[in-house]
């Protein structure tokens, strides 16, 4: 089973609706169709547990029977703390809780490093601050664990078992372009390829089903 890392923007009022000028209606029915995708080709999800796009569709997610959703949560951390994730990380629907499992990834530096690491693949439904950081950090830390760094030598599963990122699949992101102005910056889209990794451009929920199921081939093969 694929697990799915999705990364996005916190503030939809400002980003979505604001930045992108995307009309709410119309955004609620991108997330609707997203989870529904998700839920179809059976691949679990992996998100932090706090306000933003990510959570919504979790939340849609649940709703319609998906497999499996886990949280990243920097349970141990001492500087900012994790009160401000726990009425999302209880939340439920339709009496069922969204989150199913947490990952400890102890404190929020190696949260936002590693939080994409624990997916077969990123889903970026935004280009914020923080998930740009998230994208970043999660292939440079893969950059590390496939040797493209000879002078490091690093070991994923030390970093936390939990850890995913390239073993069934090349470490690929999927782009939802209507999230987005553009495409990502291309020198970063230049390094994700030179890690052999793949950077997938979607339209709409139907070409997501369709690279969702091109992903899952390969993780047969």
């Amino acid at each position: 089973m694929l697990r799915i890392s999705l990364i996005g923007a916190g503030d939809i009022n400002y980003h979505y609706f604001k930045l992108l000028k995307i009309d709410e209606n119309k955004f609620n029915k991108e997330l609707d169709d997203i989870a529904k995708v998700l839920v179809e080709e059976n691949c679990e999800i992996v998100l932090l547990p706090d306000r933003g796009v990510c959570f919504e569709i979790a939340k849609r997610y649940k709703k319609n029977c998906g497999a499996k959703v886990l949280g990243t949560v920097p349970l141990s951390d001492k500087d900012f703390g994790i009160n401000h994730l726990r009425p999302y990380m209880e939340a439920d629907v339709n009496g069922k809780k969204i989150f199913d499992k947490f990952i400890d990834t102890d404190n929020w530096y190696k949260q936002d490093l590693t939080c994409c690491i624990f997916g077969d693949a990123i889903l970026m439904l935004g280009n914020s601050l923080g998930s740009l950081g998230e994208l970043v950090y999660g292939y440079y830390l893969y950059k590390l664990f496939v040797g493209d760094k000879p002078e490091v030598k690093a070991k994923k599963k030390a970093i936390h078992p939990e850890t995913r990122a390239g073993e069934k699949i090349p470490y690929s992101v999927i782009v939802y372009q209507p999230f987005l102005k553009g495409k990502l910056n291309s020198e970063i889209e230049t390094y994700i390829k030179k890690l052999n990794g793949n950077v997938y451009y979607v339209n709409n929920s139907n070409e997501l089903k369709k690279v969702l199921e091109k992903l899952k081939s390969l993780a047969r093969n």
